[in-house]
């Protein structure tokens, strides 16, 4: 399928022929929850731990008589029903990350690209490049492109100026053709892509 190309400066810059295996593919919104789902369990540090009885350090000799007290029958006091006792069952240091088969990774990836081009949402860039690091200058050619909460990907590596300059307007992020995932590009509204991303994007799908 073709797309148009667009510069910075909002003027058009040709077309380019995007592979419809790619971009043309079946939305599968199932297949994408499952992306996402992997990629947050990843990121969560899993750092949450609690206190077992073995941990409380408190005599583990029994107090008090066993009858004629008037009170329960204790037998130490590092248990929860005590204050500063253990906690039951609670959460313990791990990892909460899962496997997701490469296949599977692969068509969510597929999916988000295509859902974006679906909706009319994905946008070809000629280049993301700009000569000095102005945010503000950047900032008006966001606003005359229309880009309010927009993801955008660039080939192998991101200009440098470029990436100083957006990384203080809010809603925009930037990243490479390498980092390219399915939960940023659906936690933005419009997907904006490099010419040389959509190169490296379609060899590394195909």
């Amino acid at each position: 399928m073709k797309a148009d190309v667009t510069t910075l400066d909002a003027k058009t810059a040709g077309s380019v022929d995007l592979d419809d295996a790619v971009f043309g593919a079946e939305v599968r919104p199932d297949i994408m929850a499952r992306m996402v789902r992997y990629q947050l369990a990843k990121r969560q540090q899993g750092t949450h731990h609690t206190q077992d009885v073995g941990d409380v350090s408190r005599t583990s000799a029994k107090f008090g008589r066993q009858k004629g007290g008037g009170r329960a029958r204790h037998g130490n006091r590092r248990h929860g029903n005590f204050i500063g006792g253990a906690k039951a069952h609670g959460p313990k240091t791990r990892s909460h990350a899962h496997d997701l088969p490469k296949k599977i990774r692969r068509l969510a990836l597929i999916s988000a690209l295509a859902s974006k081009q679906a909706e009319g949402k994905l946008i070809i860039l000629d280049k993301a490049e700009v000569k000095e690091p102005k945010t503000q200058a950047l900032k008006a050619q966001f606003e005359k492109l229309g880009f309010n909460n927009v993801l955008i990907i660039d080939g192998e590596a991101v200009n440098e100026n470029f990436a100083k300059a957006a990384r203080n307007i809010p809603h925009v992020d930037v990243l490479p053709s390498v980092g390219a995932n399915v939960y940023d590009i659906l936690r933005r509204d419009t997907l904006v892509l490099t010419q040389a991303a959509v190169e490296k994007l379609e060899a590394r799908l195909k």
